[in-house]
């Protein structure tokens, strides 16, 4: 069974194979006796190191075991037996180098004593990326009798495996991974890494061994862990602190585009539908809040994992082994609906999804790049990392393998990449003295994403100078879809994902505030995408006060409306539909080109179009004047193209406020 803690979702989830108990059942089922007649041996302290390894073994004790094999062997070198079982022995104890040496020693002494065990040997071969070898392995076991084997499928599996292992260690991708540094990295394992759209958070799991209560042995708690870049290097790593992290274990975490909430796994709780579930949890100015159980349809009695939201909060990837799947995990897709909620999730496919588990999906931040582990599909060994995306008609594309050296022999599991596509963060075992740490390394660029850029933003009072907490949302202007809608965090920040290729119209409120809107041009190719910093002045609604509305557009020297300026209307008329005793006037700019006297008629008959429009949708007609300015009031420099978009414009000015 995969249970949630990390360690076990990068190392658990692999069951010991039928093999293996057909191994032990073999071994075990000779009795214990001072004679050798069922034993291929002839020295009774041999028998008897074997007798006390056996149970040994049998009690889990496998370093005991370890010594008392070790002794049968060397009292009698051609016990076999005894080497099949250490060979068992040392690939429980993950030391494949030596389980390695016990099978070929037994397979010396008689190749076809036990016809399973070469299947043992190709296994820990493949585990020590020896493929060659491995592949030889496999062939001589189907050959000597495995073709018709409970274990025939997973050899040629295997055979396959070795085959696109050693033609991808032919080609290597470029691979240079960095270790995280001592603010990161302990001796304790850190794995599970999740950044933020500015890659200025770094939100990761850390598995801590503490003191045993039990005499089972050291126990292991896992919990959340952050820290900040400030000034390009990572501050030290802090524990995220009660009520998010619990007695229980937390971890496989993915984080909202700016770090305000995020999607976590836990296991076992109370308030849980099935073995594991998937929580949310928000932050505050205080500190993360204690994690809520998200419910369903996405949670249900089986197990649902590892989820990763994309950058406009409207797609949840997971991983659960719930009915209508593939294989053992599967990734699901859950969409967010009008409500909040997330609706029935939908599997995405055997394109994406094979008979065996795929895990860790990671929804770049562009929103079509996804990143995912899988053994079912051919691998370097374990889990390897592959990428698809997502296609015009909604279909993703052929998985590619990230390729040697970024996939190897052991498990990789958990990668994330930056906003711009250039750097990606994981956690390996490269040192596997230090335990497993977080790294980072360039992407190669075949293997990158769309890059990203963002507008990162501040919103305070126009007046005070106090930092406010507001709504925002993000409309594509080229889709006329709204693509993220959320709120500040308590010091009035936010970070909004800008792909490239569109044109993205913002949108800042907050009650008993006038709104502000703006627009970025994004459309076409841009070679360097860097972000949008911004500081939004919210007025306060007040006699006086006056905002500028970006995001009306009109036809070319007309005052016809265009289609992408219903939102922007929407938004003034539900102003004025919440705050019945406003009047206001409704002010239209042109920029210089043309006559004064063309220009003039143009903006007043631009006015009078936004007026029509709000009387129509109710709005009393003795609450809005109007007027048109021409190009008396430029904002901007007329002499560019930019700055006579800019000058283009309709603004809101308060005139009066009754009870």
């Amino acid at each position: 069974m995969v249970n949630f803690t990390a360690k076990s979702q990068i190392h658990g989830n692999t069951l010991i194979s039928l093999l293996r108990a057909v191994l032990l059942l073999f071994l075990i089922s000779q009795p214990f006796t001072s004679l050798s007649q069922d034993l291929h041996t002839s020295s009774n302290r041999a028998l008897k190191s074997y007798n006390y390894g056996r149970e040994a073994y049998d009690f889990l004790n496998y370093k005991e075991a370890e010594s008392h094999l070790l002794n049968a062997v060397e009292y009698d070198p051609g016990f076999i037996e005894a080497y099949i079982m250490l060979a068992e022995l040392s690939r429980d104890m993950l030391n494949y180098t030596q389980s390695a040496y016990a099978y070929r020693e037994a397979m010396l002494i008689d190749s076809v004593f036990f016809v399973p065990a070469w299947f043992g040997y190709g296994e820990v071969l493949f585990m020590l990326g020896n493929y060659e070898e491995a592949r030889s392995k496999f062939i001589l076991y189907l050959e000597l009798g495995g073709k018709n084997s409970v274990n025939s499928g997973k050899a040629r599996k295997y055979i396959r495996d070795c085959n696109f292992a050693i033609e991808a260690m032919l080609k290597p991708v470029n691979f240079n991974p960095v270790n995280m540094g001592e603010a990161i990295n302990t001796g304790d394992d850190e794995y599970w890494p999740a950044i933020t759209v500015d890659d200025n958070l770094l939100l990761f799991t850390r598995q801590k061994r503490s003191r045993s209560r039990s005499l089972l042995g050291t126990e292991m708690q896992e919990d959340f862990y952050y820290s900040y870049r400030v000034d390009g290097n990572w501050t030290l790593a802090r524990n995220a602190g009660s009520p998010l992290n619990t007695s229980y274990n937390e971890g496989a975490q993915t984080l909202e585009t700016g770090g305000n909430y995020m999607y976590f796994t836990a296991c076992n709780r109370e308030d849980g539908k099935g073995g594991c579930d998937i929580y949310y949890s928000a932050r505050t100015g205080s500190g993360w809040k204690q994690g809520i159980n998200i419910g369903g349809p996405v949670n249900t009695s089986y197990w649902e994992s590892q989820p990763s939201l994309s950058s406009d909060g409207s797609m949840l990837f997971f991983v659960s082994n719930r009915p209508g799947g593939f294989g053992g995990m599967d990734i699901w897709l859950s969409k967010q609906v009008k409500d909040g909620r997330w609706s029935e999730p939908v599997n995405l496919g055997n394109t994406i999804n094979t008979p065996g588990d795929e895990m860790s999906p990671f929804i770049h931040f562009d929103g079509k790049t996804l990143y995912f582990s899988s053994n079912g599909r051919p691998c370097m060994g374990g889990f390897d990392v592959f990428m698809s995306r997502l296609k015009a008609d909604s279909t993703w594309s052929e998985p590619e393998n990230l390729g040697y050296p970024i996939n190897t022999q052991t498990d990789e599991i958990g990668l994330v990449i930056n906003s711009s596509g250039e750097v990606a963060y994981f956690s390996s075992k490269i040192n596997p003295m230090k335990g497993r740490d977080l790294y980072y390394f360039e992407m190669p660029e075949s293997l990158r994403p769309d890059p990203v850029a963002y507008l990162k933003g501040k919103v305070i009072d126009r007046i005070t100078g106090q930092e406010l907490r507001a709504e925002y949302e993000l409309i594509n202007l080229s889709t006329k879809n709204r693509l993220v809608r959320s709120f500040t965090d308590s010091e009035g920040n936010f970070l909004v994902c800008l792909p490239a290729g569109h044109n993205y119209g913002i949108n800042v409120s907050r009650e008993a505030y006038l709104f502000h809107s703006e627009n970025f041009m994004l459309e076409g190719v841009h070679s360097k995408l860097e972000p949008y910093e911004k500081t939004i002045l919210l007025s306060p609604i007040q006699v006086g006060q006056q905002m500028t509305l970006h995001n009306i557009f009109f036809a070319f020297d007309s005052w016809e409306l265009r289609e992408e300026s219903l939102h922007e209307l929407e938004k003034l008329y539900k102003l004025l539909a919440d705050n019945q005793g406003l009047t206001v006037e409704i002010g239209g700019h042109t920029d210089s080109t043309g006559t004064d006297e063309h220009n003039l008629v143009l903006s007043e008959k631009r006015a009078l179009v936004v007026r029509d429009y709000l009387i129509k949708r109710g709005v009393s007609p003795g609450r809005l004047y109007y007027k048109g300015y021409g190009e008396k009031l430029p904002l901007y420099d007329n002499d560019s193209e930019e700055g006579k978009r800019k000058n283009r414009r309709t603004e809101i000015r308060i005139l009066k406020i009754s009870e």
